[in-house]
């Protein structure tokens, strides 16, 4: 899942202190985290907080696969926790260090995926939809929209296997997380049908695409899409009726982190309600923190993409961990779909 811009580090840890604080290393997706919740950790705690961004969990993965990356915490979806587990790449959290995990949203409390949240602790929700000019009619809301031909060269999907082949089984009436290969051919297919039509797969940069009006419509995250409308009063986005994509991202401790009791500290600080807030506000994203939710500006605690009614919600469906096999059938879609 790609997001957003680079910055790297803190402003005001001078080099000749540098080396005298202790160090916690940070990796998490692009303009996912509020700039004072990194000033105020590192003045707190004392710490040098080095800090940079990812642009998706294959790009993580990619970076952490080693067990030698040098990160401390990292951020990825809800559903690669389980992959990443089965590669010894985590370390179990203490939940004696996480003292306010009660702050965390109901259905977050005990996730399917993790249940005792013995890995991953719920950091924002996401889902994907579409993001389109009002003066395109999409009054149908519906996944149709990103294949009509009308739409031809305006429009794009996200660069992200598992979101775009998902939106296609969607469409097709069928579930997000099918490991069917009679389903997944079909989705295929129609990801070839589609390829005549798209601009280019892609994830932050529709944004200013959108903005600039060079794109009518595009599959995207919904706090892209709301960065992207906070820009332009003439964006609008939806969920669409076939049912939608939900993740969350997670922060975890990898095993190899050497500095374990100080990233349990970070976790935890980020459990607190205002920063949590802040965090939320900086980003444009779902909370998984409930506490930290009545904190926000009404236009976000009111907002029907970050916050849907139960009736959008129930259309939704969270990503599942793939079986191996599946995986790889998976994989060679996409590969032979982007090679078109």
């Amino acid at each position: 899942m790609k997001r957003r811009t680079f910055f790297l580090g803190l402003a005001g840890l001078a080099g000749c202190t540098r080396q005298q604080k202790p160090r916690l290393n940070v990796y998490i997706w692009s303009e996912y985290i509020a700039p004072s919740t990194l000033e105020t950790f590192a003045r707190e705690f004392g710490v040098h907080l080095h800090h940079s961004i990812y642009e998706s969990n294959e790009e993580l993965l990619a970076k952490v696969f080693s067990g030698n990356s040098g990160w401390d915490v990292v951020f990825p979806s809800h559903y690669f926790l389980k992959p990443m587990r089965q590669q010894g790449l985590l370390a179990p959290l203490d939940a004696g260090r996480l003292p306010v995990l009660g702050n965390l949203a109901a259905e977050l409390q005990h996730p399917a995926w993790d249940q005792s949240l013995d890995w991953g602790l719920p950091y924002m929700m996401g889902a994907a939809g579409v993001v389109h000019q009002q003066s395109v009619d999409a009054q149908a809301q519906s996944w149709d929209l990103l294949w009509r031909e009308d739409m031809r060269g305006k429009v794009t999907m996200l660069d992200d296997p598992a979101d775009t082949i998902g939106a296609a089984l969607l469409k097709l009436g069928m579930p997000l997380n099918s490991t069917h290969p009679q389903a997944l051919q079909a989705a295929k297919e129609a990801l070839v049908a589609q390829k005549r039509l798209l601009r280019a797969y892609l994830n932050s940069e529709a944004r200013q695409q959108l903005v600039a009006g060079e794109l009518h419509a595009s599959h995207l995250w919904t706090t892209t899409s709301l960065l992207a409308m906070d820009d332009s009063d003439a964006l609008a986005y939806y969920y669409p009726r076939e049912g939608f994509a939900r993740y969350a991202d997670c922060a975890v401790v990898l095993k190899e982190s050497t500095r374990k009791h100080l990233a349990h500290e970070f976790l935890n600080f980020l459990l607190r309600p205002e920063i949590a807030a802040a965090n939320a506000e900086e980003s444009f994203t779902t909370t998984a923190n409930e506490a930290a939710r009545t904190l926000l500006p009404q236009e976000l605690r009111d907002s029907a993409a970050l916050y849907p009614d139960a009736a959008t919600l129930a259309r939704g469906q969270w990503f599942e961990a793939i079986p191996p096999d599946a995986q790889r059938l998976r994989d060679r879609i996409w590969t032979e779909v982007k090679a078109r």
